[in-house]
């Protein structure tokens, strides 16, 4: 709460103030972290994203765009490797040794995405509260890697039967705040974002247990999102004015 009040603060009595809203095209990073929900609960624990977009802002401060997010981290909750454990809980290798493996867990977000900003206390009439929302697919994965390349079962396709790919249509909403200021760095968005996908196993079968699995999942993910913009301007504007 206190960051949006800051934003506001800052877009209203910034240095240098726009006379009207103009049709720009925006390229964008973001950062951001994730909880999962329904289904995906039960496979993967929160998670850390990044991603890029291009989106366009109409004069009317509509927006239009594709966005790209991966989601990574360590927090695997679903056990696809326990019947390859000894009973003292580790994975030996192919010498009979405890093996280098890493579990973490990988996600895909592609998303067509349309908004609107609209202008709060802001002199500025490009920034203000921004209401996004889009349509794409999402894929999540197990990652399974063998840092020493010595474990038969995890050579070249035989990990895919461990790695659950489930692959599906999405939909994404995000609340937050645009700001865009004259100077052509000082200009990002910060809010919350969503997602609810409806997603299937695309693997013939799982390895660990022997069956295939084509049940049809709910997955669901909340979290918050910071993305730095860079303006494509034509030419830089002439229509400001200086307080």
């Amino acid at each position: 709460m206190r960051l949006l009040v800051f934003i506001v603060f800052l877009s209203f009595f910034g240095k240098a103030q726009i006379d009207s809203a103009i049709t720009l095209p925006m390229l964008g990073i973001n950062l951001g972290g994730d909880l999962p929900f329904a289904d995906l609960a039960e496979r993967f624990g929160p998670n850390l994203k990044a991603g890029g977009s291009f989106m366009v802002k109409t004069k009317r401060n509509w927006i239009y765009g594709l966005d790209y997010s991966l989601m990574f981290g360590r927090n695997v909750r679903e056990d696809v490797i326990s019947q390859l454990k000894n009973p003292d809980g580790f994975v030996t290798d192919n010498e009979g040794y405890p093996a280098d493996l890493r579990i973490t867990q990988r996600l895909m977000a592609l998303h067509f995405t349309a908004g609107r900003v609209f202008k709060l206390a802001s002199a500025n009439p490009n920034s203000g509260l921004m209401i996004c929302v889009g349509a794409g697919v999402l894929q999540h994965k197990i990652n399974i890697y063998d840092q020493q390349n010595k474990i038969a079962a995890f050579k070249e396709e035989r990990k895919y039967g461990f790695d659950r790919l489930s692959v599906g249509f999405s939909l994404s909403q995000f609340v937050g705040y645009l700001f865009l200021s004259e100077s052509r760095y000082l200009n990002f968005y910060t809010g919350f974002e969503f997602y609810q996908a409806f997603t299937t196993n695309i693997r013939k079968v799982n390895y660990d247990t022997g069956l295939p699995d084509s049940r049809k999942r709910f997955d669901a993910l909340g979290g918050i999102r910071f993305g730095w913009i860079l303006p494509l301007y034509k030419k830089k504007p002439n229509d400001f004015y200086y307080d």
